[in-house]
């Protein structure tokens, strides 16, 4: 049996749920909803409590974001912006978010994705694999120029 929590055990629950790590609205409100919170007008008073503490904030979640899954998962742009989208963040923040990512970083991160994906392509046809190679990238939202300066430069 599901247990039943008071509005102020939620609210203390959001805030340590907040505290663990960055957290957009659409995440907290999900949580509230699982933990039993249906009303909206209730998850509405939660949410303001957390954005007045500074428990969410959007420009550094978005921040927060676009740092980890370029770092850790190897997403392009494309990717990273169309998923913070779909977390229905503000498009200032993100755009933000993305204007600070390191060009020399960003590209770095591309060739290494590359030379993975290249390592297991070993003994294929050439055309064959950089067709693969383009393929893998842009499916980690890298843009097509980006892709083709960094093959050059990883063939070179």
């Amino acid at each position: 049996m599901k247990k039943e929590y008071s509005a102020e055990e939620i609210l203390y629950k959001a805030a340590a749920y907040c505290s663990l790590t960055e957290r957009c609205e659409s995440e907290v409100r999900t949580k509230l909803t699982t933990w039993g919170m249906a009303e909206e007008a209730l998850q509405d008073k939660i949410i303001d409590y957390l954005y007045q503490e500074n428990y969410i904030s959007e420009e550094r979640y978005c921040k927060a974001f676009v740092h980890d899954k370029l770092l850790y998962q190897h997403w392009g742009r494309i990717k990273i912006k169309a998923m913070l989208q779909a977390k229905r963040l503000p498009r200032q923040a993100i755009q933000e978010a993305l204007g600070q990512i390191d060009e020399e970083g960003y590209q770095q991160v591309l060739c290494e994705l590359l030379q993975k994906k290249q390592k297991s392509l070993r003994g294929e046809e050439s055309e064959m694999q950089r067709i693969k190679l383009f393929r893998y990238a842009t499916s980690h939202g890298f843009l097509y120029n980006e892709i083709e300066h960094a093959l050059l430069n990883l063939n070179s």
